[in-house]
């Protein structure tokens, strides 16, 4: 994902009301309160916000690979019944393929 200016302008000054035009020209039209950040600032913050992005693939491959709060909480019913470890089994699985950095 390529974070944008706008979205760096954002994170730095979120009640700014700002537009960023062709060839990434900012118009400032109301600060409300907020400190202008200089362009050193904004590009400091695209590529922090791009670092976090990447650092947190591994929350977002998780999130689309645990299996419903229903199924859990079904195989979490079964097991308690049965014995069983279906769930801590599922959760280790997702968590081993997709491991924190």
């Amino acid at each position: 994902m390529t974070i944008t200016k706008i979205q760096a302008i954002q994170s730095l000054a979120p009640k700014a009301e700002v537009v960023v035009g062709a060839g990434g020209v900012v118009t400032w039209h109301n600060l409300n309160g907020e400190t202008q950040p200089t362009e050193e600032q904004i590009t400091a913050e695209i590529n922090r916000l791009e670092t976090q992005y990447t650092n947190d693939k591994y929350k977002r491959d998780r999130a689309i690979s645990y299996p419903s709060i229903q199924d859990q909480l079904d195989m979490q019913y079964w097991d308690k019944k049965n014995g069983t470890t279906t769930w801590v089994d599922a959760v280790a699985k997702v968590k081993s393929d997709n491991p924190k950095p």
